[in-house]
């Protein structure tokens, strides 16, 4: 029998990860991880911008799932100003051709679950997604076992993703 070794998915399976402090009201992933550009590594960012950043998800559906996200704070794509939207394009573009270069992957799931409804995680602060998808990725553990087997370092992409992303992307 062959053991799957996971240990980063530990907190968020025993509910701890992100949880505030006792009378603490959580606030936005986004806006917490815009607030602290000093943690972009712990926080697996890849590329920050003024109005915007890429970072891997920590409970990704596979490796190197990017998501994008705006600085601004708000719940719809339709409230965002249209160049923060053209901008989040532009940088899901630049992810799709350095994740394409550097992991060979055989297609995309790219859209923005909207509203919870949709299945959107962080529905106050909209965001895209960008997966990179294999063919066979979605095997008899995902189809059977309702399980996910990740077999890259999430810290490792994140440099990987990090050292190869343009300085003009989104400019």
């Amino acid at each position: 029998m062959e053991h799957l070794y996971a240990p980063w998915r530990e907190a968020w399976i025993k509910g701890e990860e992100g949880s505030p402090p006792a009378g603490e009201e959580p606030s936005c992933l986004f806006c917490r991880v815009f607030a602290d550009p000093g943690r972009d590594p712990e926080n697996l960012v890849v590329h920050r911008e003024d109005r915007a950043l890429v970072m891997l998800n920590r409970f990704p559906y596979n490796g190197g799932h990017l998501l994008v996200a705006p600085r601004v704070h708000r719940g719809a794509l339709e409230e965002l100003l249209p160049r923060d939207r053209a901008l989040l394009v532009e940088l899901a573009a630049t992810a799709l051709r350095l994740l394409r270069g550097l992991y060979g992957p055989h297609g995309f799931n790219v859209g923005i679950n909207q509203g919870a409804a949709a299945g959107a995680g962080i529905p106050d602060h909209v965001h895209l997604h960008v997966v990179p998808r294999w063919q066979g990725d979605t095997n008899f553990m995902t189809t059977l076992g309702e399980v996910r087997v990740l077999s890259q370092d999430l810290g490792r992409v994140r440099e990987e993703l990090a050292r190869a992303w343009p300085a003009s992307a989104g400019k």
